[in-house]
């Protein structure tokens, strides 16, 4: 029993034992295929960007795109690509939101005051939360907390190249501007072009000298009503007196019927001569009061409508001022599918009373006609790069598909007065963007537009606090600056994700 107990553990083990090396080969073979697995089910890693600037002399750049995707980021001038360089954009939980911004502030040396005082070098920030480029560490992967780091070299580069107001594009895929055109399009006219600069000297001294006179003509009818009111008062004094005279004859006239013996009929008598003489005297008084106050009275009505209507027209050269002044900035327009509404933003090259950055002007937010506004339109960005024979030559970016670039602009009908207000004067770095999203809840009176993609993920704005309410604005000021703010109806957007992951935006609130 025992030898075949020792028999059957030898031949098991026999059974077991592998030479040295076929188990190196089968090993190697496990592990090769488990590779070769795991490299079939992963996508393959786009091939790596270096940094590359384009072989011709480069203009000022309009606009930069980053492509999360790749992990790059193209500058382009009004002729093509210019400058090319690899980013690193947020991590998984911290990821950098797709959409589309513009730079409103730059900092030389700027320091983080969320993560331990980290350098952000070159900083151009895209919204007041905290999302900016600068200078950083590439791993060659998303590895940033939100924002869009770069070559410390080519951000100290691109840092003196670049303006505020530059478009910037988060594109979750690779984009790049083409040429475009289409009828919907601003289209300047030569003239208005040419008379602006003079319109923008000469207006605001034609409302300064408006305003004088305003204020000239509410203090002259200031003082008409209080002179009328002191009169007004008199006129009062002077008919209580008269009636309490008539009220004094009608007693001795009536004294004087009642009286019994001639001592207090000639009383009476008396009574009465003095009660008539002193009617008649206030009568006449009066009289003369009423045909005084009857001309000031006139005069003060007159001068409450002088002044009613110089307020008017110191309103209407202030407003006509703002516009001439406007009409040397590039002008730039967002459509919402979302709010099925059409906003204008301006710079109106005005410091934030607050600081940091410049005041835009939002007074235009009209309805908008949207064909088939249940069906998605995209996000389109159209910008018009230069003058050319026409006017304007456009180029078109699209970084979320619902319909192509030219069908977006088909479904949209840019309301006719808004058309007379902005085309004319249309300049190179104009825009027009339409978008499936509502503005981003970072759009403030002191960022042109900024609109986030719903479907895809936000977490950088998740780490940061919220635009401060203190910058936001209620209501008009002086220069006729009317901010806008639309709250965001997350039913509104399509809130799943690419892939079939359900996905809800999560953005700061700051109403």
């Amino acid at each position: 029993m025992a030898n075949r107990s020792r028999t059957a553990r030898t031949t098991a083990a026999a059974r077991r034992w592998v030479p040295p090396a076929i188990m190196t080969f089968a090993a190697m073979a496990a592990l090769t295929a488990l590779t070769a697995d795991a490299a079939a089910r992963q996508a393959p890693r786009p091939a790596a960007i270096k940094e590359t600037t384009a072989a011709r002399d480069a203009g000022e750049p309009i606009m930069a795109i980053v492509s999360i995707r790749t992990q790059h980021v193209t500058l382009y001038d009004t002729e093509g690509w210019i400058l090319r360089a690899p980013v690193s954009t947020g991590t998984t939980g911290r990821e950098t939101p797709a959409g589309v911004f513009a730079v409103v502030d730059k900092e030389k040396d700027h320091h983080s005051n969320m993560y331990d005082d980290a350098s952000m070098p070159n900083m151009q920030r895209i919204t007041w939360n905290g999302i900016a480029l600068h200078g950083g560490p590439l791993p060659g992967y998303a590895a940033s907390h939100g924002c869009v780091r770069m070559p410390f070299g080519f951000a100290e580069k691109l840092f003196d190249k670049t303006r505020i107001g530059m478009r910037v594009i988060i594109s979750p895929e690779n984009a790049e501007p083409v040429e475009f055109s289409h009828p919907a399009l601003l289209v300047p006219k030569a003239e208005a072009i040419a008379a602006a600069p003079a319109r923008a000297e000469a207006l605001p001294r034609e409302a300064g000298e408006a305003a004088k006179a305003a204020d000239e003509t509410k203090k002259a009818a200031a003082t008409a009503a209080r002179e009328t009111a002191s009169l007004t008062a008199s006129l009062r004094k002077l008919e209580g007196q008269k009636a309490r005279a008539e009220a004094e004859l009608a007693s001795a006239e009536k004294a004087l019927v009642s009286a019994k013996t001639d001592e207090t009929r000639a009383r009476a008598e008396d009574l009465k001569q003095k009660a008539t003489a002193k009617a008649a005297e206030l009568g006449t008084q009066l009289d003369a009061a009423k045909a005084d106050a009857t001309s000031k009275l006139d005069a003060a009505a007159a001068a409450k409508e002088a002044a009613k209507v110089a307020q008017a027209r110191k309103a209407a050269t202030a407003k006509a001022a703002s516009e001439a002044k406007l009409a040397l900035e590039p002008v730039s327009i967002y459509v919402s599918r979302a709010t099925q509404k059409l906003y204008v933003r301006r710079q109106t090259q005005k410091p934030a009373p607050d600081g940091g950055g410049v005041v835009f002007d939002a007074t235009i937010e009209v309805p908008v006609k949207i064909s088939n506004p249940e069906r998605p339109i995209g996000t389109h960005v159209f910008t018009a790069v230069a003058r050319n024979e026409s006017g304007l030559r456009w180029t078109a970016v699209t970084i979320d598909h619902g319909d192509d670039a030219k069908s977006a602009l088909d479904r949209i009908t840019i309301p006719q007065e808004v058309l007379d207000r902005i085309a004319p004067t249309a300049l190179p770095r104009s825009s027009i963007i339409i978008s499936d999203e509502p503005l981003s809840k970072e759009t403030n009176y002191r960022t042109e537009f900024v609109t986030v993609l719903s479907n895809q993920p936000q977490g950088g704005f998740i780490t940061r606090k919220p635009t401060p309410p203190d910058i936001l604005v209620d209501g008009p000021n002086d220069d006729g600056f009317n901010p806008f703010f639309q709250a965001w109806n997350p039913q509104a957007v399509n809130t799943r994700r690419r892939g079939g992951q359900e996905y809800q935006p999560v953005q700061p609130r700051w109403w």
